[in-house]
């Protein structure tokens, strides 16, 4: 069908399905208004000679009847469309996380198992695949038409979506907000392919040099930022006995619940630790002197993904 691109994806179609019952049910308020219009206009013509007296007396029940019975209608629409919306923010707990960082004017994609891409991404159908997005510059906005996804990617922030294709197939990719003089270039595709086919990729499909770890290549970015000098080999945490300085521990740490010097509770997501690399002056950490210097700067975004990877790679009593 000219100009109509089929959805790929559960979710997909459930939007299609959305936006088809709110055309649906407008076209059948907007042909009740004008239908009710255009049979007053003929029957209560100049002519008609029809008795016009107490109006209200005779319409009220048929006014009320209709103006409720649509406003119940559009209310179910929204509550289904405000259940959709919370679902497509809320990811499944097996799915794939996969990095992405916008660039005027590339997508830069990277795997957890190191596999790099520039303006491709490839995922396993039939298998839920979460985005962790950012950029490096200025606003850019990650949109897929065949999977009905469209999401803002910002600097400086951390975004997430996820979706779930069925169907193997190459889809485009657009960045769908003015970026530059360059972001009529900023396309590449999606590919998708069986978890066979898939795990082929993953460990062939990449350049030679560029299959280090994810998790790996933070390790080696936290020896050599000297992460390790404060908060311990493996992220045990820093004390004055062992490091010669009280630093919190970072085995253990994502998903956890930290206290602020403001009194705050935050839970420790990747956003957080991004802040706590990048501007660690608004993430002060209870119980802990305000030492933290800024890598902002000095480590690009993709560094910095890598450095989170590991440090969810570890686990609590871990030296590692």
């Amino acid at each position: 069908m000219n100009g109509y691109v089929p959805s790929v994806t559960v979710e997909g179609r459930e939007i299609d399905f959305l936006i088809l019952a709110l055309f649906v049910v407008s076209c059948a308020v907007l042909a009740l208004v004008f239908g009710l219009i255009l049979l007053y206009m003929i029957r209560y013509r100049d002519e008609s000679g029809v008795y016009r007296g107490h109006p209200s007396g005779k319409t009220w029940r048929f006014e009320i009847s209709w103006t409720a019975a649509t406003l119940a209608v559009f209310f179910l629409l929204f509550i289904w469309g405000g259940d959709l919306y919370v679902r497509l923010f809320q990811p499944p707990a097996d799915a794939l996380q996969i990095y992405v960082v916008g660039k005027q004017w590339m997508w830069k994609v990277e795997h957890q198992g190191g596999q790099r891409e520039i303006n491709a991404l490839h995922v396993p159908i039939n298998r839920p695949i979460q985005l962790v997005m950012t950029s490096e510059d200025v606003i850019h906005d990650f949109s897929v038409p065949a999977f009905r996804i469209k999401h803002d990617v910002l600097p400086g922030r951390y975004e997430t979506l996820w979706f779930r294709v069925e169907k193997p197939g190459t889809f485009e990719l657009f960045c769908t907000q003015l970026c530059g003089v360059g972001h009529y270039s900023m396309t590449g595709e999606v590919v998708a392919m069986s978890q066979p086919d898939f795990e082929n990729w993953l460990s062939g499909g990449a350049p030679a040099g560029q299959h280090e770890d994810m998790a790996a290549a933070g390790k080696e970015l936290y020896a050599a930022r000297g992460c390790s000098g404060c908060h311990g080999e493996g992220g045990v945490g820093g004390s004055p006995e062992t490091t010669g300085v009280s630093a919190p521990a970072l085995a253990g740490l994502i998903g956890s619940s930290v206290k602020l010097q403001t009194g705050a509770t935050v839970t420790a997501d990747e956003k957080f630790i991004r802040d706590c690399i990048l501007t660690p002056d608004k993430t002060p950490v209870a119980g802990y002197p305000q030492i933290m210097p800024s890598f902002a700067g000095q480590i690009s975004e993709e560094k910095v993904l890598r450095l989170i990877a590991y440090i969810k790679s570890l686990r609590s009593g871990n030296r590692t």
